[in-house]
Parts: C-alpha cells; sequence; structure tokens
C-alpha cells in the first residue's frame, strides 16, 4: 500500500467515527487502527521520500543533460555561423577579384583594339604615301618614257 492509500483510510476512518453529542465536534476513532495505520505511513514514508528524491535528482540531471546539449548545439551553431560567414567573405573577395579582372581585361581588350585600328591605320597611310610616291616616279618614268619617244622620232 502506498501512502496515499493508507491517508484515504484514516480519512475513511474518521468519517465512519461516531461523533459525541455536545463534544463540540469530537469523535471517537478506533486509535488501535489509527496507530496501525500511522505505523504503516512510517513504513512507507522512507520509500516515498527516496523516490521524490530520486525524482528531484533524476529531473536535475536531465536539466543538466539538456543544458549541456542545448549549450553544444549553440556552439555548433556559432561554428556553422562562423564558416558561413568566412565563406560569404571568400566568395565576396573571388566576386570582387573577378570583377576586377574582367574590367581590366575589358579596358586591356579595348586598348589593344584602338592600338590595332591606329597600327592598321598607320600602315595603311604609309602604303598610300609609298603608293602614292610610286605612282608619281611611274608618271615621270612614263613621262620620260615618252618624251625620249618623242626625240627619237624627231
Amino acid at each position: 500500500m502506498n501512502i496515499e492509500e493508507i491517508l484515504d483510510m484514516v480519512d475513511d476512518l474518521l468519517d465512519k467515527s461516531l461523533s459525541l453529542p455536545l463534544s463540540g465536534g469530537r469523535s471517537l476513532v478506533d486509535d488501535d487502527k489509527i496507530r496501525e495505520l500511522l505505523n504503516d505511513i512510517r513504513q512507507n514514508l522512507p520509500g516515498e521520500i527516496k523516490q521524490a528524491r530520486d525524482i528531484v535528482a533524476d529531473r536535475a540531471e536531465i536539466l543538466s543533460s539538456a543544458k549541456r546539449e542545448a549549450d553544444s548545439l549553440i556552439r555548433r551553431a556559432e561554428d556553422r555561423a562562423r564558416a558561413l560567414i568566412s565563406q560569404e567573405t571568400i566568395v565576396k573577395q573571388a566576386q570582387a577579384k573577378a570583377n576586377e579582372i574582367l574590367t581590366q581585361a575589358q579596358n586591356k581588350s579595348k586598348e589593344m583594339r584602338i592600338a590595332s585600328t591606329e597600327f592598321a591605320d598607320d600602315v595603311l597611310r604609309r602604303s598610300e604615301e609609298s603608293l602614292t610616291r610610286l605612282l608619281g616616279d611611274l608618271r615621270e618614268t612614263r613621262q620620260a618614257v615618252r618624251d625620249s619617244a618623242r626625240n627619237q622620232r624627231q
């Protein structure tokens, strides 16, 4: 029997006890039965108290374990957050470097296009000047040949 059941029995005994008239609510109870029930309570009480202490100890251990686990989860989450932030920083740096390289490549390409256009224009200009000189020389030579032919005919 547990303490609750024994206390219920004491309560029943009191409910079933005889009330004494003109005694101010006093009752007659079987004192042997009450002593027997009190002894049962005394015998069961240490077990109940031990069980309560065990429950409190288990509760404390459960709370301690939950706190350790929560702390571990928080540490892992913080580590993961730091890793993600670090990774994000690396990605941003890589993107910035890629943008810088792309800008440099575009600028270099533009410079090369301008330089190649200027080079082609210079080659064509020199070729034109050379051809103009050659054409002038050719005309002079042709004229000289004509003059020579005329002189020979005369």
